[in-house]
């Protein structure tokens, strides 16, 4: 055994235990959800504190606080089911004891929501047996409406940047296409200039400015289709950024209560 293995890594962070006495109410009840425990977690600790009970008025224990030991017997190796009996076989009074983590407050809400962010990651890929183990709301974190909304723009987006693409492409074979009608008809035109007959003259011109004419239109409509396109762009490249990141933010502010 090393000396490191007798002193637990708190990663900077200070650690002060509390014991706190809560009364039980009329359901047999103190107010506490619990999570973690045997066999997937090796610790038990507070998930949520309701209100209007004995420990949200008692005001010592939070979210996130690991129980150590429930009127005196540790929980450790224990499953959440156990330690919820064990606080059910006391009659009047529960003495709880547990540790607390202190966290930079500087740091603490960019942590904090940094920390979410990879609950919600690692809860997706979970099953809700597991999920529910560890005392993780999967549907809450999992069905959540600001991460679907971010989902849908940015399939939005990719529609757009290929609808974009494609229009590129084809407004581009459409300008060659009527570079070459320019040609042929300056070629028609040309040879109906030289033409000694007047019938055939007159059919080689006429024919030469409908292909000018073919290219006039083209070149009409690219003319028309190109600020679509401008407008297209601006929508992906300036609106959906803008209001990825306001939802974004928005969810920052939401997953600071989750």
């Amino acid at each position: 055994m090393e000396y490191s293995d007798l002193e637990e890594d708190t990663l900077g962070m200070t650690l002060t235990s509390g014991t706190c006495t809560l009364k039980k109410d009329a359901q047999n009840l103190v107010g506490i959800s619990i999570g973690g425990g045997a066999p997937l977690c090796p610790c038990l600790y507070i998930v949520q504190i309701f209100d209007n009970t004995a420990a949200s008025r008692d005001g010592s224990l939070a979210a996130g606080d690991e129980l150590i030991s429930v009127n005196g017997k540790s929980v450790k190796g224990r499953t959440k089911v156990e330690v919820a009996k064990l606080i059910q076989a006391c009659k009047a009074e529960v003495i709880i004891h547990y540790n607390k983590l202190h966290a930079q407050p500087k740091e603490g809400k960019t942590l904090d929501i940094v920390l979410k962010k990879m609950k919600h990651r690692v809860v997706e890929t979970m099953s809700s047996t597991t999920a529910d183990a560890l005392g993780l709301s999967r549907a809450i974190l999992c069905n959540d409406g600001l991460i679907k909304k971010l989902d849908e723009l940015e399939r939005t987006s990719e529609l757009y940047r290929g609808l974009i693409e494609h229009t590129r492409a084809v407004l581009k074979a459409i300008f060659e296409l009527a570079h070459t009608h320019r040609n042929f008809g300056d070629a028609f035109a040309n040879i109906g200039a030289r033409e000694p007959q007047f019938k055939a003259s007159e059919a080689f011109t006429k024919f030469g400015e409908a292909h000018r004419l073919i290219d006039k239109h083209a070149i009409t409509l690219l003319r028309t289709v190109k600020p679509m396109i401008a407008d297209l762009n601006t929508y992906l490249t300036k609106a959906i950024p803008d209001t990825k990141l306001t939802i974004e933010k928005y969810a920052d502010a939401k997953f600071e209560y989750l």
